[in-house]
């Protein structure tokens, strides 16, 4: 799930008239580069964690084997929820907390996002998962960079892809009571397409933010987390059309 923010609550007012186009570009580079380090280091941490939580003893903690796989324990839940409480903290809080606060944060959310990963672990091949997750990487980086590169102002889907949002929600929840193939398959294309779009819409919003307020660690937090779980998401929705199940 993306998850909107207001960056200008925590970010310093910026002139653009104030400095040369070549300052203003390097500028720009250099943030994205941070909102892009750190979504990448927290890809990693929650692949590091899913790995240890599926192929350790650690997985009977979080998950239980039942008929149709493996499903969670009580600590499972936890696990899997309390990335909801913290983004919300981080969501609403940002202004008022420090940098360093923002950051365990951050890393306390992209970890326990981990524990919810493990569960691909154990329901796909290893081969199918990294298949798929560099098909998602290189999907990603192509909207992404179009998202920065492209003189289309993609604002006027952000209405439109908010409610999408709302609507998957909804048939997620749906799809939780009522198993239907048909509707998985309609789920999951919707899925694909709806964050192929925030990937972009995401990557233009951090880019014109900067452009019109500047950038500081908060925003660039922020920013990270809106593109990290854009990755999430597309990964999770391209391993349903494309993951190969263990038997």
């Amino acid at each position: 799930m993306a998850f909107e923010t207001d960056r200008g609550a925590y970010s310093r007012p910026y002139s653009v008239g104030q400095a040369g186009a070549a300052e203003i570009d390097a500028g720009l580079r250099r943030y994205m580069l941070q909102v892009y380090n750190y979504m990448a280091s927290g890809l990693f941490l929650s692949g590091l964690v899913a790995m240890l939580v599926a192929n350790t003893g650690a997985r009977s903690l979080f998950f239980q084997a039942t008929e149709r796989g493996y499903g969670p324990t009580g600590l499972g839940w936890l696990s899997i929820l309390a990335p909801i409480g913290i983004i919300l903290a981080m969501s609403f809080g940002a202004s008022r907390m420090k940098a360093s606060t923002l950051k365990v944060l951050y890393w306390a959310f992209v970890a326990t996002m981990g524990v919810g990963l493990s569960n691909a672990l154990l329901m796909y091949t290893g081969v199918s998962v990294t298949r798929v997750f560099f098909i998602t990487a290189t999907a990603f980086g192509s909207l992404s960079l179009y998202g920065y590169l492209t003189k289309r102002d993609l604002s006027a889907f952000g209405t439109f892809l908010f409610m999408g949002l709302i609507g998957l929600m909804i048939a997620g929840i749906v799809q939780m009571f009522v198993h239907s193939a048909a509707l998985q398959f309609v789920y999951s294309a919707v899925g694909v397409l709806l964050f192929s779009g925030m990937t972009a819409y995401d990557t233009q919003r951090i880019k014109n933010n900067y452009l019109q307020m500047g950038g500081t660690d908060h925003s660039a937090i922020m920013g990270a987390v809106a593109i990290y779980l854009d990755f999430i998401n597309l990964f999770q929705f391209l391993l349903q059309f494309m993951g190969v199940r263990r038997d």
